[in-house]
């Protein structure tokens, strides 16, 4: 197993034996560790791995089974779930749904106007998005609903970034330009953890990565971690999944 992030720098999350799951059964077992601040890091595995469960419990959407999980408060966490679970069926506009990143800061009744308004039309035009603010977002593709999601996270100005698949089914111009605001929030010295299956995206832009199969399987440096013999070990532990298994003990 890799070595754990060097405990000498700020720490931004950390788990303390940390079980996470469902109706009392677990999907991550036993998490323990730090992630330090201004980390840059993908979250890769199978699927049923624990991955966006993981992300659910830092941005204080899930409870822990067991043990702890230390992370900021949540209105210093922006938090993006995966496509299938935004609703683009409601009536609502671009730059409606981008206002929406400022809720935090207004209330979620306040009217947006002045100085608030130039930066929702700023975010809109810093994902590429210009001329589309009025438009109903049902009528938006995939990539261009990524970069408006995009645009309501840079408008939080949240200090941890959670983002959950955002490169599944978008075109390589659109994950470019996500990739580059990905970025601008590493050397912005913001905390940034991506959900991601695609491996070769993973080996080229992101440092570190933790590799979950309902328990750690590595962390670390990237090219150390994304090894054959370790995805081969989280592929094995996914496929032995028991749904009806109780909340684990620690193995000895």
């Amino acid at each position: 197993m890799t070595q754990e992030m060097n405990s000498g720098h700020a720490v931004a999350i950390a788990f303390h034996d940390l079980t996470l799951g469902y109706e009392g059964h677990p999907a991550v077992h036993h998490l323990d560790g730090e992630i330090e601040k201004g980390a840059l890091l993908a979250i890769c595995g199978p699927n049923g791995a624990g991955k966006s469960t993981l992300l659910k419990s830092i941005s204080g959407a899930l409870s822990p089974l067991s043990g702890s999980l230390s992370a900021p408060r949540r209105r210093d966490i922006a938090y993006l779930p995966q496509a299938a679970d935004i609703d683009t069926s409601f009536p609502i506009t671009v730059l409606d749904v981008v206002a929406m990143g400022l809720w935090t800061q207004c209330g979620p009744f306040r009217a947006i106007s002045g100085r608030r308004l130039e930066e929702v039309r700023g975010a809109v035009s810093a994902v590429g998005l210009n001329g589309f603010e009025d438009r109903v977002i049902s009528t938006l593709s995939g990539g261009q609903l990524q970069r408006m999601l995009f645009a309501r996270l840079l408008i939080q100005d949240a200090s941890v970034v959670l983002l959950d698949e955002p490169f599944a089914a978008i075109d390589a111009n659109t994950s470019a330009d996500l990739l580059a605001l990905i970025a601008r929030w590493h050397d912005e010295q913001r905390t940034v953890l991506v959900v991601s299956h695609d491996l070769d995206l993973v080996r080229d832009h992101f440092p570190q990565t933790l590799l979950l199969a309902r328990e750690q399987v590595a962390r670390g440096k990237t090219s150390d971690v994304l090894t054959t013999p370790n995805l081969a070990r989280a592929r094995s532990r996914a496929e032995a999944f028991d749904r009806g298994a109780a909340v684990c003990a620690r193995a000895a």
